[in-house]
């Protein structure tokens, strides 16, 4: 599976402004700028995509991996940050709230970690990536 997204980047890196693209048109012409990175103006950013990406993948992976143990989630709700420092993503931090009838907190602990190595955005980030897992 390949899937692919386009950046048109026009003028300065601090005065320009952009455009991301998605194959699925999920995203088209979606604004970004220098403002939307850095300050608070109306638009994305990568570090914004880049957290959507892990939350997405992380909670998917973890249905299968609770699958594979045997329990279907009522519901899986992860919100990341992504930390940008200096000119580097440093750090993606994961927080699940998870509704799995049945399970145990040894249980569910022991997916969740499974779900944070194996998913592929976790594999894919060079950062310290964090995980604070609970059960409601």
């Amino acid at each position: 599976m390949k899937r692919n997204a386009t950046a048109v980047w026009n003028g300065s890196g601090k005065e320009g402004n952009g455009t991301l693209s998605t194959q699925s048109t999920v995203l088209n012409n979606a604004q970004y700028s220098y403002k939307t990175r850095f300050e608070d103006g109306v638009g994305t950013n990568p570090e914004e995509l880049m957290a959507a990406a892990h939350a997405g993948c992380f909670s998917m992976k973890l249905a299968f991996v609770l699958a594979g143990a045997g329990f279907t989630a009522e519901e899986i709700h992860t919100d990341c940050a992504i930390t940008l420092d200096n000119g580097a993503i440093t750090k993606s931090e994961l927080t699940l709230k998870a509704k799995i009838p049945g399970i145990t907190p040894e249980q569910f602990q022991e997916c969740a970690a499974d779900a944070k190595a194996n998913c592929p955005v976790s594999k894919a980030y060079n950062c310290e990536i964090t995980l604070d897992a609970s059960l409601v």
